[in-house]
């Protein structure tokens, strides 16, 4: 598998100039853990994480040291904190140095990432511009979803089942189902995740059935009730 079998492709976004209230808030609101920052021209040129958010002084968290620490504190360190805590833009406060993946990335290389760097998410990317997101979650439930033997053709088979239900499922306003819950493993679509009720559950395991090229549905899903 590739990055481009698993990756979410609609991905939460915010721009450098944005005000950092509002990207903490498409945090709470998406229940994501991190955001790309893209320029104008869809451009990758930063990534604001909860990491970046802890020490705010509008919630008396910013970062305090005796005064003789902060003495012996480099001043560029100084000054990285306290754009940190009192940045009212994006820009002012996200991460600048990005990791990032490719479509065809297996996801072996990408789990190795993610170790590395000992980061949660990693773009992806094509011709610098963003077009999707892996995050440990995906790589999980590929692995969960994993079977031996998958040869090239199978691969090529998944990629156009997963894209086509990708499809389908934003075409349906009713769904609301992320696509970073749907994994393709030899013609077996994974469904993950909560889903608002036992119809709701139905409905989405009949639309992947109806899919050309589909074998089974595995339904990993907890419905609310």
């Amino acid at each position: 598998m590739n990055a481009s079998d698993i990756m979410v492709h609609d991905v939460v976004t915010v721009r450098p100039d944005d005000d950092v209230s509002h990207a903490a808030q498409l945090l709470v609101d998406h229940d994501v853990s991190a955001l790309p920052v893209v320029d104008a021209n869809g451009r990758v040129v930063g990534i604001l994480s909860e990491a970046d958010l802890l020490h705010r002084e509008e919630i008396g968290t910013e970062k305090q040291r005796p005064w003789w620490l902060e003495a012996i504190t480099p001043i560029n360190t100084l000054a990285v904190d306290y754009a940190k805590s009192h940045g009212r833009k994006v820009e002012e406060i996200m991460s600048t140095q990005v990791v990032s993946v490719a479509e065809d990335t297996p996801i072996s290389e990408i789990a190795t990432v993610l170790e590395r760097k000992r980061i949660k998410r990693v773009p992806v990317l094509k011709e610098g511009k963003l077009v999707g997101i892996v995050s440990r979650t995906n790589l999980i439930q590929a692995l969960a979803s994993a079977t031996a033997g998958t040869d090239e053709h199978s691969r090529e088979s998944d990629r156009a089942i997963r894209l086509e239900l990708l499809s389908r499922l934003g075409a349906r306003p009713w769904s609301g189902f992320g696509e970073r819950n749907v994994v393709v493993d030899n013609g077996i679509v994974h469904l993950w995740g909560l889903v608002d009720s036992p119809e709701q559950r139905a409905a989405l395991r009949a639309l992947a059935e109806d899919v050309p090229g589909v074998q089974s549905v595995s339904d990993e899903m907890i419905a609310s009730y």
